[in-house]
């Protein structure tokens, strides 16, 4: 049986629409098709089968059979002074009739339209496509799976100029953020390399042990039992205690949480209790998956409370805290008025960062978030959109154009390969 090949395989280049470092790789060292060699029909499959890997992979190719159109949308731009001056009329008139202007009739030295470049346009209209050309996904593959899953809300399922479609957060999140697992492999390499270090260690100790046994034996013997007290006097850290300890500072920011927002003389605006309220939520959530949660998450909540707290008013922080409570406060309010301005600055911007990008072992991505590796060759937006991504939204404005010099579907490939693939697919209607 042949061996499938591999999606991103190094020895015969494909591109892919996606944002892999293999991808990445292969689009570096990505040179012209050389079609010197071929025939005519075997260049059209070719140039086909290349453009096809990225432009609409996903798709099956009847489907893009009828998808493709022959007509080419583009634009040329006019100059509004001379059809101001002109009705059109000088166009028709032939030469000799003094109808004709040479500044006008002379055509400016403009770029040619790449028209084909515009072949795979059709598939710009998908939602999958338009998801990851908005930066929603990291591959289109991805994209679809979001589609499919019903982590999308649009007008229609192809899209039509003016169309706004919106993703979920969080899945845009784990498709643009780094993975979890990539910290996790990397102190599983640490640990072995570690273990492969003591390990080595101990095989050298162990071989000097022999030779000192064969010469010293009574020294050897004290050794034995200087390291069997050594071990027995060293105890491994017992997980059952930080685990009580990690429950204790919760259930202690969950109290302090309740008595803020169930104080009566408190006097907390609707946003400020909104925060009150998604902060409860998410100590409740982190206390019931304790076991789970490392001391990183403990003390992102400590500072995402610390940083609800000092936004309080003086009275009502005073109206909700016991006595000692309040001589707690006491010492923190020294603390801070020792601290000059910038310090203070720089300080409430470090918890404002904690708080809006805090720890959490609950998500699926790495926390706090950061891009994924190799994204930034691949951040772009197209002409024909327009993305919000505080809101993880995006319009389709219109249909992608050729124009002088530019065609608004983006590509990897040239011109010459781009029309190889346009006269295959002519062929074939």
């Amino acid at each position: 049986m042949r061996k499938k090949p591999k999606f991103h395989g190094l020895k015969k280049i494909k591109i892919r629409q996606s944002w892999n470092k293999f991808n990445l790789y292969n689009l570096s060292r990505m040179q012209k098709l050389t079609v010197e060699d071929k025939t005519f029909f075997q260049q059209k499959w070719a140039a086909k089968a290349v453009t096809r890997a990225y432009h609409g992979e996903q798709i099956k190719e009847k489907q893009w059979q009828r998808m493709f159109d022959t007509r080419i949308p583009s634009v040329q731009s006019m100059d509004p002074r001379y059809l101001a001056q002109h009705d059109g009329s000088e166009q028709a008139a032939g030469r000799g009739s003094g109808m004709e202007s040479s500044d006008a009739l002379t055509k400016k030295n403009q770029p040619r339209t790449p028209y084909m470049h515009m072949v795979y346009g059709p598939t710009e209209r998908r939602l999958d496509t338009a998801i990851w050309r908005a930066l929603f996904a990291s591959s289109v593959r991805q994209a679809r799976q979001f589609v499919t899953h019903g982590g999308v809300r649009v007008n229609g399922k192809k899209l039509n100029p003016g169309d706004m479609f919106q993703v979920d957060p969080d899945r845009v999140m784990f498709a643009t953020g780094a993975m979890k697992n990539q910290d996790k492999a990397y102190k599983k390499a640490k640990s072995r390399e570690a273990q492969a270090a003591d390990e080595g260690a101990s095989g050298e100790a162990t071989a000097d042990e022999g030779k000192e046994v064969s010469t010293e034996t009574d020294n050897t013997s004290e050794q034995k039992d200087g390291t069997s007290t050594a071990h027995s006097n060293t105890t491994p850290e017992d997980p059952e205690l930080s685990l009580k300890e990690r429950q204790k500072t919760i259930k202690s920011l969950l109290e302090n949480a309740k008595l803020i927002l169930s104080d009566p003389n408190d006097r907390l605006s609707a946003s400020r209790k909104q925060e009150w309220r998604a902060f409860s939520k998410l100590v409740r959530t982190t206390l019931s998956r304790a076991r789970s949660t490392s001391d990183a998450t403990t003390s992102s909540l400590e500072t995402q409370f610390q940083l609800l707290k000092s936004k309080l008013a003086p009275s009502s922080s005073g109206s909700s805290s016991s006595k000692a409570g309040a001589a707690a406060e006491a010492q923190q309010r020294e603390a801070e008025a020792r601290m000059s301005a910038e310090e203070e600055k720089t300080l409430r911007e470090a918890l404002e960062r904690a708080y809006e990008n805090p720890v959490d072992d609950a998500k699926p991505y790495a926390t706090p978030w950061r891009p994924r590796p190799y994204m930034s060759p691949f951040a772009f937006i197209p002409r024909y959109l327009e993305v919000n991504q505080n809101v993880c939204s995006a319009v389709y404005l219109r249909h992608p154009v050729a124009r002088p010099g530019l065609a608004e579907v983006p590509t990897p490939f040239h011109l010459e390969t781009s029309q190889l693939a346009f006269n295959w697919y002519l062929r074939r209607r």
